[in-house]
């Protein structure tokens, strides 16, 4: 494949990704609107999001096997062509089981997007160009979270959220119809699947498994908690779903400019930096809950985006050094452990959204996210005193 292919490659694989992260993200500022059009309670609204988290989070486990056995070509674009169709009927849902039933088959295909994308992405580059080919392939899924709100908020303050997820879908089918013609195929690596094989590995590994887990509460306590945001600042400020949208896209831009600096703040505060993000992400949170400030709130929203990103990135990447030859095996699992918390975090916070105020709700993710600041901190301390052992002992073997 020559460079122009390649670029042009990465940019339609780019674009998927920002389609499939919005789709996602956008449900925070429908929620009000599903349950106030289907005559359901914010909670029974809330399963879909639920379901679609959870059909992600699973299915990240099976796609990446398959793209080694298949071809990664061939399983993104079905994967591009289900959650687009899924995501159109999405939009035509007449009650709770159509809409969770199509969210849930639509966030099934969707996590195949993301995880076979980054490989396919890592094998069309040389070591010398592909951390920059990949970091703009993830910069442009960052992007589609930070306009998640703001496009879902505006459309369906002038149309309905049923738009919302139209016009996502609509998207995603003609970007993955343009994949279809000009994609290249590629082959399987392996000549079986081996699911077993490869999870086994890692599920073995206490010290891998015990950081990944860490991942399930980060989903439970910031995805979880985003869920209902939408709603909380319409009540507590009583502005329109359209501003409130745009409020939202604080914490997506966060994420963006936090990936542009953990690299250095990282490097500045060493092995007090996963500390430091976990204070400063639940610091965020309590902003968010004891506020009704437009500015204040979008300042909460975007720090809690930089220690999401702060995080997240760090625990993923450590857990890649520590299974180095199983990068995809490794990001299956990091998006199964937060897809998942984040499906339960979203339905525990509908529960207790019944019998509480969203108060408790913020109070809980904050104090979640300064336990997993400090535990992966330790986990992490432990881990790089590990290896400066384990060299040495190479070095004078």
């Amino acid at each position: 494949m020559d460079d122009k292919k390649r670029r042009f490659t990465a940019i339609i694989l780019g674009l998927m990704i920002f389609l499939s992260n919005g789709d996602n993200y956008a449900s925070a500022t429908l929620i009000s609107n599903i349950a106030h059009d289907l005559g359901l309670t914010i909670s029974a609204a809330s399963i879909s999001i639920t379901a679609y988290m959870l059909g992600y989070g699973l299915f990240t486990l099976v796609f990446g096997p398959l793209g080694d056995k298949y071809g990664k070509v061939r399983i993104v674009l079905i994967a591009s062509i289900g959650t687009a169709i899924f995501s159109i009927l999405g939009s035509i849902a007449f009650n709770l089981t159509s809409l969770v039933t199509f969210r849930l088959i639509n966030g099934m295909f969707g996590s195949g997007t993301f995880p076979v994308t980054i490989a396919l992405v890592g094998e069309m580059y040389g070591d010398k160009d592909r951390h920059k080919a990949i970091a703009g392939v993830m910069s442009m899924g960052l992007l589609g979270s930070a306009t998640a709100t703001i496009i879902g908020g505006s459309v369906a303050y002038f149309a309905s959220w049923r738009m919302v997820y139209l016009v996502y879908g609509i998207g995603e089918l003609i970007l993955a119809l343009i994949m279809v013609k000009t994609l290249e195929r590629d082959k399987g690596v392996r000549a079986h699947l081996e699911f077993g094989k490869s999870y086994g590995v890692a599920l073995s590994n206490f010290k891998f498994m015990r950081l990944a887990g860490l991942l399930f509460l980060m989903g439970f306590a910031v995805f979880g908690t985003f869920t209902y945001a939408g709603i909380s600042l319409m009540d507590k400020t009583g502005l329109s779903i359209l501003v409130v949208g745009f409020l939202l896209a604080g914490y997506g831009v966060g994420t963006v400019f936090g990936g542009r600096l953990v690299a250095k703040v990282k490097m500045k505060l060493g092995r007090a930096f996963l500390l430091f993000s976990g204070f400063i992400g639940a610091g965020a949170l309590l902003l968010i809950e004891s506020t009704t400030s437009v500015g204040l709130l979008i300042l909460g929203l975007f720090i809690l985006g930089i220690a999401f990103v702060f995080i997240q990135s760090t625990i993923v990447s450590t857990l890649q050094a520590m299974i180095p030859t199983m990068k995809g095996t490794v990001m299956s699992i990091a998006s199964f452990n937060l897809f998942v918390g984040a499906a339960v975090g979203t339905s525990v916070n509908a529960k207790i959204l019944k019998v509480a105020s969203m108060n408790r709700v913020y109070v809980t993710a904050a104090l979640l996210l300064f336990i997993i600041g400090l535990l992966s901190s330790v986990y992490l301390t432990h881990f790089e005193a590990a290896e400066r052992q384990s060299a040495k002992e190479k070095l004078y073997a």
